[in-house]
């Protein structure tokens, strides 16, 4: 007997970073194949419409979190799928980039999706089911130049990923790391590849549905299969980003 078709109808979604760029597209993806999607974004005001939640969150900020949390775990009941996505970005040599810079890019990047995690991994394990989802990047596995905070923060997030994926084993609870190189969102504006020698331009970048493609694939797969790592990267590439 075949499996049925992969569904997500019936399923809860919450997307961290969803106003724009790769959250955004991660939200409608899933939302397209049937899931209520919670789409949580600092810049984002409460709505909500057809299968779909808008919540403002700051998710480097605990407190906000843990409300949002609340909110949705009664309101909504406990995620089916758990995407950390929310993240900045900026290149500068390590003499210009000033504390705060650092401090604030490891906030976003990686204490967001700890407190995500932490807040929601115990309801998946209790329930025995549930996929957290975790948006990495090229700068995860390869070192840039110019990198340092950017750098730190994805590595550390890999590092969560693989500790994560250790602990839930045989939990029930899956574990994804979707590492893509550049793509092209509003995150490159301020950099303006194009105009910089070494870098990859931004019409040879991958678009944003193609990393949520990939997310889509992991979360479909049947429940005897862990999709524990995808790598995306542009067919044309230049060796900077």
């Amino acid at each position: 007997m075949s499996d049925a078709p992969p569904t997500l109808v019936g399923k809860l979604a919450l997307v961290t970073g969803a106003s724009r760029g790769i959250g955004l597209a991660v939200a409608e993806e899933l939302q397209a194949a049937g899931s209520h999607v919670v789409r949580l974004s600092r810049s984002l005001a409460e709505a909500s419409a057809d299968r779909r939640t808008d919540l403002p969150c700051d998710v480097s900020d605990p407190a906000a979190v843990a409300r949002v949390a609340a909110r949705i775990l009664a309101e909504r009941g406990v995620p089916d799928i758990i995407v950390n996505n929310a993240g900045i970005f900026f290149i500068k040599p390590v003499a210009d980039a000033t504390p705060d810079d650092f401090a604030r890019t490891i906030s976003v990047n990686l204490t967001g999706p700890f407190l995500i995690a932490r807040t929601f991994v115990p309801h998946l394990v209790r329930r025995g089911s549930g996929h957290l989802v975790t948006i990495g990047s090229v700068s995860d596995h390869v070192p840039y130049t110019g990198s340092t905070a950017y750098a730190a923060s994805k590595y550390g997030l890999r590092g969560m990923h693989e500790v994560l994926r250790a602990e839930l084993s045989r939990t029930g609870v899956r574990t994804t790391l979707v590492s893509p190189g550049p793509v092209d969102t509003p995150i490159w504006d301020a950099v303006d590849p194009d105009a910089k020698p070494g870098f990859t331009k931004r019409r040879d970048m991958m678009r944003a549905e193609d990393v949520a493609a990939a997310v889509r694939y992991a979360v479909l797969q049947p429940a005897r299969v862990d999709v524990t790592e995808i790598r995306l990267m542009p067919t044309v590439y230049t060796a900077r980003g």
